[in-house]
């Protein structure tokens, strides 16, 4: 099963994160399919470059059944993407 997660990236006391989709039996840091965007929690709440992701590709993922972890949802659904727009985008791939 896929799972869009996040990957810890940065330096020590300043971590940035990847927003990967992998395996579920993957390792956290381990070996992704995917790129989908970045997180930066040290930057401003109003700082553009904090959560930057491609909604494109998230989408296809999500229609094809990947499941976001509880942080990524929270993060996208900041963003306008949530489970009713997941169900839509699968039901427009699956026709």
């Amino acid at each position: 099963m896929v799972k869009i997660r996040l990957t810890r990236t940065g330096r020590k006391h300043y971590h940035t994160f990847r927003i990967v989709a992998t395996e579920a039996t993957n390792p956290r840091d381990g070996r992704f399919n995917e790129i989908l965007g970045s997180y930066d929690p040290n930057l401003p709440n109003n700082d553009e470059k904090k959560f930057v992701f491609n909604k494109e590709r998230i989408e296809h993922w999500i229609g094809k059944g990947a499941q976001p972890s509880a942080t990524v949802w929270t993060l996208l659904r900041k963003h306008g993407i949530n489970k009713a727009t997941a169900k839509a985008t699968r039901k427009q791939l699956s026709v």
